[in-house]
């Protein structure tokens, strides 16, 4: 995962690059909104081995979205660039996996992991790309990808065709086809499907994908499958810019830097959005970072500021855990008001991942053996500290709490592992705009 963590945080020091150049042109400036979006949905897929007694598996799937000169999330898949021409670009990579198997087994086999390594991609025209993928799971067992791509935008539709040859290696065929006790060899997948957006108004889209994925004939032969076809849909909504109207962003101030510290809760969320918080009798504390990049500044005409941000966690040793790092990449929306001074409500969706699962959620259920990685969410109500001490040269600095929150879904998705429960973190921050 050390790539995983590259991708996290050599994104946001790219596009900071990008987007102050722009800003130091003139002291009012403005500048296209960049393509970005936040979405969730439904994944259906078929179970191709024959010992499973189910034939289908059903994932919650959340999914982001941002197009920067630099760097990219594109649902399933997210990357930075360091080598661009006009022509072609070559990408650290990180891609969603999915691996389709029952959901009584997804706690011990896992579900979907993140796959790392590198994307080659040549535009035969900007929405005609060709990719290719060289990628690797954390065991080391790798896979290429050979994506061609044709993008159609016609009225309210957004049409992405995509067909994918795979070479699958010995390693990872026999791993994840042959559960490591048939011995498959490597082989070729073809994989043909669609991905659609459509435009109901204003920020609001429907997202739908199918995907048919044709095994290759070794891979067909081995016992343990016995269907020739893995077949995927997807069905959901997000929000994204508006394809009617061209958006500027003119903040004044368009970064921020986020520093928080705070002490872990066996508190569900519900309990302490009312108040009812318990004290962690081992003291688990964190403290973290977070930087923000700016998206857009208003969704469905509404005065809401939303930010791409990336941020780092570190989780301090306590009696009953050595010291754990957490990696988070989230959107964060803002909404602020005055009474009678500036006050801001903020709420961040995003995903987490840990070095190691921390005591308190392993603690939320002794038999569940957690995930490393699982969806994040983030509570804010912060104050203008300028504003409080009407003191100018302050009203750049917002002083805040925070519900730092970690969660399964209700064991709803396979991305994280089916886990139960989560973990909460009350803390205090001081967030710095520039």
């Amino acid at each position: 995962m050390n790539l995983l963590y590259l991708l996290f945080f050599l994104l946001p020091l790219s596009v900071f690059a990008e987007s102050k150049t722009d800003q130091n042109k003139s002291q009012s400036w403005s500048e296209p909104v960049p393509d970005w979006g936040i979405a969730v949905g439904v994944r259906t897929a078929s179970i191709p081995y024959g010992v499973a007694e189910d034939s289908s598996v059903s994932d919650f799937v959340p999914k982001m979205y941002y197009e920067g000169e630099y760097g990219f999330l594109r649902g399933e898949y997210g990357g930075l660039r360091f080598l661009g021409r006009e022509k072609y670009n070559l990408s650290l990579l990180g891609r969603y996996r999915y691996f389709d198997i029952p959901k009584q087994y997804q706690r011990q086999f896992k579900g979907t992991n993140i796959d790392m390594g590198l994307q080659f991609e040549y535009l035969f025209q900007p929405n005609f790309p060709l990719q290719i993928e060289l990628l690797s799971d954390e065991g080391g067992n790798s896979y290429a990808n050979a994506n061609l791509r044709y993008q159609i935008d016609h009225n309210s539709w957004d049409i992405d065709l995509v067909s994918t040859f795979r070479y699958k290696s010995s390693g990872f065929n026999d791993l994840y086809y042959g559960f490591g006790r048939d011995n498959i060899g490597s082989d070729l997948d073809v994989k043909f499907g669609a991905e659609a957006r459509y435009h109901l108004f204003s920020n609001l889209y429907l997202l739908g994908e199918m995907n048919v994925n044709v095994l290759g004939n070794d891979t067909y032969q081995s016992d343990l499958v016995d269907s020739r076809f893995e077949t995927e849909y997807y069905l959901g909504f997000g929000f994204f810019n508006d394809k009617k109207t061209q958006e500027t962003l003119t903040l004044p101030e368009n970064h921020y830097l986020r520093l928080a510290y705070g002490w872990a809760t066996p508190s569900n969320l519900n309990g302490i959005i009312h108040g009812n918080t318990e004290k962690d009798e081992y003291n688990n504390r964190l403290t973290s970072i977070f930087y923000g990049i700016p998206l857009s500044e208003s969704i469905f005409g509404l005065p809401i500021e939303f930010y791409l941000t990336p941020g780092f966690a570190y989780h301090f040793n306590s009696e009953v855990q050595d010291p754990i790092t957490e990696y988070v990449l989230a959107i964060k929306a803002y909404y602020t008001f005055t009474w009678p001074v500036r006050w801001r409500f903020g709420f961040a969706e995003g995903l987490s991942y840990v070095s190691d699962v921390t005591y308190i959620e392993q603690n939320d259920d002794p038999d569940n053996p957690g995930s490393k990685i699982l969806n994040y969410l983030d509570f804010t109500l912060d104050i203008n500290v300028g504003d409080v001490f009407n003191n100018q040269s302050l009203n750049k600095l917002w002083l805040g709490y925070s519900i730092h929150h970690r969660s399964a879904i209700f064991e709803s998705s396979s991305m994280f592992g089916r886990s139960k429960g989560g973990s909460n973190y009350n803390t205090i921050y001081l967030q710095w705009h520039f």
